[in-house]
């Protein structure tokens, strides 16, 4: 992999591809004699670059360059934001000085971007006025530096040695592009013969994001717009039941959680213990029955069922649907079961012990974990 960086500067276009992109914001100095702290931001950043190609945006014109009429502001501003959007990182440092870089629009800038899980933030000590942008630095967990070489070392390192990317996919940041539930769900789109065209992060929440994606359909030959994806690390879920002569009678053991979305009765979520996690499919599953459950499976009696999408017309992720049967002496003890879940991610479950006839025929559970319920117990007799 050859080592490269493009440097762009105000209205020239971002290159077709690079694994890598980095937005300097900060204040440009008001008077022609006050230096640009850029030139050595773009200097730290080629000489600890390690990757393929980095692409580093400078919102400044080109050496030579001259800036157009007051008309080309807006063109300015919207050059920006789309380079701002394009990044995987964005650097600001703000040496200010209130009489040749005063910063009032970084500020701005500071407040939409703080909060991206993109930002670093680097300011010399003495600079004037930043202890409110430090404030939300620290808040959010935001790398700082106290200098320009350090907040480039920064940047270096979340980039690490990034990711090709080309077209469309320039527009989905590291963060998401790293993600294996992103890749499971591009890798399902290309291999339907689809393109990724554009792409804007809209939100982001822990392992949690949004894609607002821009998609030509090679089915109809069509371009899709407008639609969010919503990604989340997939989930294992179990059905745990106690078979019965008479159908209606089998025993399925869920677990009652209070979630904010619920617009149930009691306000609860009645669902198949699960949940995401490390370590495999079968292995999470496991863990969640153990954890929700207080019940210890044997992973020779985890029967996997299939794997599918769970809400395909909003979000990408897939539940991993895993069966076991349980005894008579189980079911007592998970009928006397106290809460379980795990206090510190603020999870609290309560077992529950129902009959699927209940189930199937009340409005207990949402339409995927009924779903999921009868593929295990009418999946054998329907086929």
């Amino acid at each position: 992999m050859s080592r490269e960086v493009d440097v762009v500067h105000t209205g020239e276009e971002p290159p077709d591809g690079w694994d890598a992109a980095v937005f300097l914001a900060g204040p440009t100095p008001r008077d022609p004699g006050v230096a640009s702290w850029r030139p050595a931001a773009v200097a730290a950043l080629r000489a600890g670059w390690s990757g393929g190609r980095l692409v580093v945006f400078v919102p400044e014109y080109a050496p030579g360059a001259t800036a157009g009429p007051p008309a080309d502001h807006a063109a300015q501003v919207g050059w920006e934001e789309r380079c701002l959007h394009l990044s995987d990182e964005v650097l600001f440092y703000v040496p200010r000085e209130l009489d040749t870089m005063p910063a009032f629009t970084t500020n701005v800038e500071w407040g939409m971007w703080h909060d991206s899980g993109r930002a670093v933030f680097g300011a010399p000590p003495e600079a004037p006025k930043n202890e409110y942008l430090l404030h939300y630095a620290r808040r959010s967990g935001v790398p700082t530096a106290a200098d320009v070489p350090g907040a480039a070392a920064a940047v270096l390192e979340r980039l690490g040695a990034g990711a090709r990317r080309t077209g469309g996919e320039r527009e989905v940041p590291l963060l998401v592009w790293r993600t294996p539930h992103f890749q499971d769900w591009y890798a399902a789109q290309r291999g339907a013969g689809n393109t990724l065209l554009g792409a804007r992060l809209e939100w982001r929440l822990r392992s949690f994001w949004a894609l607002r994606v821009r998609v030509h359909v090679a089915a109809e030959d069509r371009v899709k717009t407008g639609e969010a994806v919503i990604g989340r690390p997939d989930v294992s879920a179990v059905v745990l039941y106690r078979p019965a002569p008479d159908p209606g009678d089998t025993l399925v053991v869920l677990v009652r959680e209070f979630r904010s979305p619920a617009a149930t009765a009691d306000g609860q979520v009645h669902e198949l213990p699960g949940g995401s996690g490390d370590g495999g499919p079968a292995a999470v599953a496991l863990a969640e029955v153990r954890e929700e459950t207080g019940l210890v499976l044997d992973a020779a009696r985890l029967r996997p069922v299939a794997v599918r999408q769970v809400a395909a017309t909003l979000s990408a992720y897939r539940a991993h649907l895993f069966a076991a049967e349980i005894t008579d002496a189980e079911v007592a003890a998970l009928r006397a079961a106290g809460p379980g879940g795990v206090a510190a991610h603020g999870e609290v479950t309560h077992v529950e012990v129902r009959r699927l006839a209940e189930i199937r025929d009340g409005a207990l559970v949402d339409w995927a974990t009924l779903g999921m319920i009868a593929q295990v117990l009418d999946g054998p007799r329907r086929g």
